[in-house]
């Protein structure tokens, strides 16, 4: 989390930083220009196939602009940005988070040789669900936590959960009274586990959450400390907050929270699915990783995929990315994709402080085929600006109804086709006389049936959902929003954007106390009350109590 430091070594990871060479602005960048022109002068070509086999999955960017052309002048500005020196640094750990000269070192969590202190901790955690489960404990367990946080855990167990298990699992993130309230309706308390991931174990929402659920075990007469788990880098927060030492897990600094699903973030996933799925996941991504270093350019899915996303976004203006899964059980990939895409590559300046110069990081929003189509898809297809999709897919479903998986892949395959074909005036006119309309009534229609085709987009088709196939594709998303930033020249890893309005909260949330006691805990410095807008100030004003 941005701000938090846990690391001995986060001085020593600064220093290295001030000697990094600055890199050029893209935009004087003679490659960025070739790169931008040859993207804009090739045309999308949905006959020629554009496939690559990567683990886990395929990618199928037909529906992409691509082109001999293209694909070079993607290769040279790649070493422009020295590309391959940056993704080096990335998986050897080094401080690539350069605003905070921290690693981001996700990947040494699932590494099939992880480092020594992420397998003591990998077992400590397996070990203790292996006891809980062997004893059947915890048949309810509320996890706490928000953001990077919350959202991989809650695809894990929606997608391997969603036909139920044993241990009912519930997700508490908003700081929404009601949240809380509803995620421990209806529990037995004495059956219950709360799980606390806070990377800082100073994140309001977890805390506060954390504090009503602390309240609750209590209220039951049973002891907290007994029904407690926590997932923090700081277990001396964690410990004095009253989780016991034995239920305390480790994550480190060097984790961002948007890819900390990797880490003991899992526990909960873990005792909701079981730890082979965690292991499976690990595996899926470890293979993406090897992918992502070793395979050329030409053929790298992750890299592919960024340049892609770089066209539709700075050449193109495309200004949103659809995520399009269609399988229910991947609902939580849109959040989950939503987060990691727009807190990285929401940013506007580069590493040196310098306007990048031309747009960057799409929103990102979707939902699982076929809800979308009756949802959005109008839009999608005949709306005056589009957007790229991502169309995901499983050849083979783990139901026993043929018929709808075939209606599935039938709708995804067609949507896709839809939007890359286009249908043109003569061709909707044609139609509506071969339908039996008078030619005045196929003139007067024909407009409205036009569509404008050409809308880029990718199809990412797994074998089965698995946790094999699952951690791939997350980290194929991690290393396309990487590629991306090394394009741009922004740090994918920090994110101060949300900071402004916590800092501004402390002060309002004091303001609003009728009381006075929150005023008196907040830092003595503290003016916003004189510097609020006046809408701020009157909305204070009347919701104060």
């Amino acid at each position: 989390m941005t701000g938090d430091s846990a690391d001995p070594d986060h001085a020593a990871m600064s220093d290295r930083l001030m000697t990094a060479d600055t890199p050029v602005p893209l935009t004087e960048l003679s490659e960025w220009k070739r790169f931008a022109l040859a993207a804009q002068t090739c045309a999308p070509r949905p006959d020629a196939l554009d496939l690559i086999e990567a683990p886990g999955l395929a990618l199928d960017s037909s529906g992409q602009r691509h082109s001999p052309e293209l694909m070079a002048a993607g290769e040279a500005l790649l070493r422009a940005r020295d590309f391959e020196t940056q993704r080096e640094r990335l998986l050897a750990g080094d401080p690539v988070n350069v605003t905070e000269g921290r690693a981001a070192w996700h990947t040494a969590l699932r590494a099939p040789e992880a480092p020594a202190q992420v397998r003591a901790e990998r077992e400590r955690m397996d070990a203790w669900v292996r006891r809980a489960d062997a004893e059947r404990r915890w048949r309810h367990v509320v996890h706490v936590g928000i953001g990077g946080s919350d959202w991989g855990v809650r695809l894990a167990v929606t997608a391997f959960g969603y036909a139920g298990t044993w241990r009912d699992v519930r997700f508490v993130a908003n700081i929404d009274g009601h949240a809380i309230e509803g995620g421990l309706a209806g529990l037995d308390p004495r059956e219950t586990l709360v799980v606390l991931v806070s990377k800082s174990f100073t994140t309001a929402e977890t805390l506060e959450n954390g504090a009503r659920a602390r309240e609750w075990l209590a209220g039951a007469g049973l002891d907290p400390a007994a029904h407690l788990a926590a997932v923090t880098a700081r277990p001396d927060r964690a410990r004095a907050w009253g989780v016991p030492d034995n239920q305390i897990f480790h994550m480190w600094d060097w984790v961002g929270g948007r890819f900390s699903l990797w880490s003991a973030v899992g526990l909960s996933t873990a005792l909701a699915v079981g730890i082979d799925v965690l292991e499976g996941l690990r595996a899926g991504a470890a293979a993406m990783d090897a992918h992502f270093t070793q395979a050329p350019l030409a053929v790298n899915a992750p890299v592919r995929m960024a340049l892609a996303g770089v066209v539709n976004r700075s050449v193109l203006g495309h200004g949103s990315l659809n995520i399009a899964p269609y399988d229910s059980r991947l609902a939580n990939l849109v959040p989950y994709v939503q987060q990691l895409d727009m807190e990285s590559l929401g940013k506007s300046v580069d590493v040196a402080g310098r306007p990048v110069g031309v747009p960057t990081g799409p929103a990102v929003w979707g939902m699982p085929g076929t809800d979308a189509q009756h949802t959005f898809f109008q839009w999608m297809h005949q709306g005056s600006d589009g957007a790229p999709v991502d169309f995901i897919l499983c050849r083979q479903a783990d139901h026993h109804w043929p018929a709808h998986h075939r209606q599935l892949l039938a709708n995804c395959l067609a949507q896709r086709e839809a939007l890359m074909r286009g249908k043109s005036l003569a061709q909707a006119r044609a139609e509506c006389l071969a339908e039996g309309m008078d030619a005045a009534r196929a003139d007067w229609l024909a407009p409205h049936r036009v569509h404008p085709g050409g809308r880029p987009n990718h199809l990412i088709v797994l074998q089965r959902l698995s946790p094999y196939s699952l951690g791939a594709l997350l980290a194929l998303y991690e290393h396309r929003v990487f590629t991306q930033g090394v394009i741009w020249g922004i740090d994918p890893f920090d994110q101060w954007g949300v900071e402004y309005g916590k800092v501004l909260a402390r002060g309002i949330i004091a303001e609003l106390d009728p009381s006075g006691q929150a005023r008196a805990a907040a830092p003595a410095a503290d003016d916003s009350a004189v510097r609020h807008d006046a809408s701020t100030r009157h909305w204070i004003d009347r919701l104060r109590g």
